[in-house]
C-alpha cells in the first residue's frame, strides 16, 4: 500500500463556528432562522433528506421555503454556524417520508449507505451527522428519567427541562473502544453475522461504568475473542451518529496469538499478516475480504497499521 494522502476521516473534521455561547439568547436565534444565509438540515425519523443535484451527488441543505416545502417540522437544534450562515436540525413532521418518495429530485437513506457509496463530500457528512445525532436524541428522551414526565427542548435544543421536577438533561455521547489488536506483523479481526459477505473489522464494544478506555479494550478482546492484552494506547476517535456514540481508536499489542473466540458475538475472528490487510483495504484480496470504507474508523486503523 503507498502513502497516498489518507481519505477523510468520516462523520469527523467539521469546519463549524458551534456559537454556544448564545444558545440561550432565544431572541437571537429566532433572528438567526429568518437570516436569508440560514440553511436547514431535515431528518425523516433518523434518515436525512437530501436534495439530488446531479451526477450522484447530494446536498444536505435547504433554505426556509424550500425546507416548508417538505411539510411541518420542529425544531431540534442549533448547530451553530458555517462561514457566517446558520445551520439548524430540522425532524420532519409524521407524513413525510411519502411525500419525499414520490418527489424526484430529494433522497432519504440511512446514513451508513450513503457514506459507503462516497455521496456527499466530507464536510457535508460530518455536518449530517451532527445534525442526526441531535435530532435523534431529542426523539428518544421525551420524558424525564427522574420523574417520567414529558421534558421541553430549551437552550436551542441544547438541553431538555422537565417542568414537573426541574431536572435539566443534556444531549448524551456514549464511548466505544474500537480495538486495532497486533501481535508483530499480523492484526486481529472478526465478523459478525450481519455484515457483507467477505468483510472483516477491527473488534469494538462500549466502554462500561468504572472503566478506563484501556480496561474496556483489554475487556472486549478477551470477551469476543479469548485473546489477552496488554499495552493500550490512543490512536484517534470519530463522531458516530448511530446514534451518537463517539468512537475512540486504540492500538492494542497481543500477549499470544492464541484466539478462543466467543461464537455468541462473531461468526468469525482470525489473524491477518500486513499485506493481507492492504489487500484488503485496496478491494484486492484474492479471497475477497475487504475492510469497512473510509467513512469508518476502523479502516483509518487498519491504514496506519499497514503503513507503520
Amino acid at each position: 500500500m503507498s502513502n497516498a494522502k489518507a481519505p477523510p476521516l468520516g462523520y469527523a473534521g467539521l469546519s463549524i463556528d458551534r456559537a454556544a455561547e448564545r444558545r440561550d439568547d432565544d431572541a437571537a436565534i429566532e433572528a438567526e432562522t429568518r437570516d436569508a444565509e440560514a440553511r436547514f438540515l431535515a431528518l425523516a425519523g433518523d434518515r436525512p433528506v437530501l436534495r439530488a443535484t446531479g451526477g450522484g451527488a447530494l446536498d444536505p441543505l435547504f433554505d426556509a421555503a424550500a425546507l416548508d416545502a417538505l411539510g411541518p417540522s420542529t425544531r431540534a437544534a442549533y448547530l451553530g454556524r458555517i462561514d457566517g450562515a446558520p445551520r439548524f436540525a430540522m425532524s420532519l413532521r409524521e407524513g413525510a417520508a411519502e411525500k419525499i418518495e414520490r418527489a424526484d429530485d430529494l433522497v432519504s437513506e440511512d446514513l451508513r449507505a450513503i457514506a459507503w457509496n462516497d455521496r456527499l463530500d466530507s464536510q457535508a457528512l460530518a455536518l449530517v451527522g451532527y445534525a442526526k445525532s441531535m435530532a435523534l436524541w431529542h426523539a428518544r428522551h421525551g420524558f424525564c428519567a427522574n420523574c417520567g414526565s414529558p421534558t421541553a427542548p430549551n437552550a436551542s435544543g441544547w438541553r431538555r427541562r422537565c417542568p414537573s421536577c426541574g431536572a435539566l438533561h443534556f444531549p448524551r455521547y456514549d464511548p466505544v473502544a474500537i480495538m486495532l489488536v497486533v501481535h508483530g506483523d499480523r492484526c486481529l479481526l472478526g465478523r459478525q453475522a450481519r455484515f457483507a459477505p467477505g468483510m472483516y473489522s477491527c473488534l469494538a464494544g462500549f466502554v462500561e461504568p468504572g472503566e478506563t478506555i484501556e480496561d474496556a479494550a483489554r475487556r472486549e478482546i478477551l470477551e469476543e475473542a479469548g485473546v489477552a492484552v496488554g499495552a493500550v494506547a490512543y490512536e484517534l476517535s470519530q463522531p458516530w451518529p448511530f446514534p451518537s456514540q463517539l468512537m475512540i481508536g486504540v492500538r492494542c499489542e497481543a500477549l499470544s496469538e492464541a484466539i478462543t473466540p466467543d461464537d455468541q458475538e462473531l461468526e468469525d475472528v482470525r489473524w491477518f499478516a500486513r499485506d493481507d490487510v492492504a489487500a484488503m483495504l485496496a478491494r484486492a484480496h484474492p479471497e475477497g475480504f475487504f475492510v469497512p470504507p473510509p467513512s469508518a474508523i476502523a479502516h483509518h486503523l487498519l491504514r496506519h497499521f499497514v503503513l507503520k
